[in-house]
């Protein structure tokens, strides 16, 4: 199957995440495009294969040449919530010149307001009807794995062991909460979950999460003098005291952000929710810090209002890769295998390689080809997908 195909089938399957849902996965839909990447493997002709309990595809190649590295492939199979990846309707838009694109009567997108347009001309695009995503994030990825699986076990090209894994939920935080690493053996591994088919990531945000509820006291406005305590009104105030030039909108490269994402609240009752990021570790641990400083005096200012709970979520992974770049320079190689010079940017979020180089499986981040993900803007290339197929053969060739 080709890889257009292959995406194409891939993308009309609803996999939406549910960040609301505490279940195992997060939305059913997830497990109906498992079951077809369990088969797929099955039919190409991995030798083992494995669908789990908590929805995650597990499928091994043995190796045919033991002086060869064991290495690893993942991609994630959910979308993200931030716009429904139900019911999408892509486009193919042959020979791209450079021209404006019309998704709909109400949205289009150009080059210069999306500068990796610029990057794809005269390549042929997949894009949205501009009513939902498009699912490239993390759907080229799947396609990029099972269609250079699917060609080393038809060509017989030499490998060592191949392990691949397709996880459930990476866009809620929850990709390798239930991931076995016992079952993936393998010596280092890739996720295929990034844009640029040059990128070779393996730098990333450290990350926290910071939940504040704050109590407050209700009477009648009426008769409220020095009896009120408005928790909607301290919550604002707390608000007003984050760093205003550290948000995402004002930073970059290896800038860091606290980033609200949620402020809720009456007078009874409010919550604000906060995503700490770094990459320096220290300048990291003076983000949660500030918070807990900052909430001790408003505690010292409101008698004991407010009450404070951070979570680190993932850490930077370049500090357990540091200490052996075997997969970023078979990866650079790789790339410039393909006719291409490789390059390696801090990533300004996280991947599931984060968490499972902090598990011990060093696991950096490659391209797929797709791009402005989490939006109806999502677009991606089939001449850049097809170039992650060779990159890919080439990881496991030489």
């Amino acid at each position: 199957m080709k890889i257009k195909e292959r995406f194409l089938k891939y993308v009309s399957i609803n996999t939406q995440a549910d960040e609301d849902s505490s279940s195992v996965p997060s939305s059913v839909c997830q497990l109906d495009l498992a079951r077809i990447l369990a088969q797929e493997c099955k039919e190409i002709g991995f030798d083992e294969v494995q669908l789990d309990e908590s929805g995650i595809v597990y499928a091994t190649l043995f190796s045919t040449d033991d002086t060869k590295d064991a290495i690893g492939f993942l991609a994630h199979m959910d979308t993200a919530c931030e716009l429904s990846g139900k019911d999408v309707k892509p486009r193919i838009i042959e020979n791209y010149q450079g021209e404006v694109i019309q998704l709909n009567d109400h949205y289009s997108m150009s080059k210069e307001m999306y500068p990796a347009l610029a990057t794809c001309i005269s390549e042929d695009l997949i894009v949205t009807d501009g009513t939902t995503l498009l699912g490239g994030d993390d759907k080229a990825g799947i396609a990029i794995i099972m269609s250079a699986l699917e060609k080393v076990i038809k060509e017989k090209i030499p490998h060592g062991k191949i392990m691949v894994a397709f996880t459930c939920d990476e866009e809620v935080g929850r990709g390798t909460d239930t991931f076995d690493l016992d079952r993936f053996d393998v010596d280092y591994a890739y996720t295929i979950d990034g844009g640029e088919v040059e990128c070779v990531d393996y730098e990333n945000f450290n990350a926290a999460k910071a939940h504040i509820e704050i109590v407050g006291s209700s009477i009648h406005p009426g008769d409220a003098k020095d009896k009120m305590v408005n928790a909607g009104l301290l919550a604002v105030e707390f608000a007003s005291r984050f760093p205003k030039e550290q948000i995402p909108s004002k930073t970059e490269g290896r800038e860091g952000f606290y980033h609200l994402t949620n402020l809720q609240g009456d007078v009874e009752l409010a919550t604000l929710d906060y995503i700490l990021r770094e990459h320096d570790e220290d300048k990291f641990k003076a983000q949660k810090n500030f918070v807990t400083d900052l909430v001790d005096e408003f505690n010292q200012k409101y008698e004991g209002r407010f009450q404070l709970e951070i979570k680190d979520q993932y850490k930077n992974m370049y500090s357990y890769i540091k200490h052996d770049m075997r997969c970023v320079d078979k990866a650079k190689q790789a790339i410039e295998m393909a006719g291409i010079k490789p390059v390696s940017n801090p990533v300004r979020g996280g991947t599931d390689g984060a968490m499972l180089s902090e598990k011990g499986l060093l696991t950096p981040n490659l391209g797929t080809g797709s791009f402005n993900h989490h939006g109806r803007y999502e677009f991606a290339s089939i001449q850049k997908m097809e170039k992650m197929v060779d990159i890919v053969i080439n990881i496991i060739k030489y």
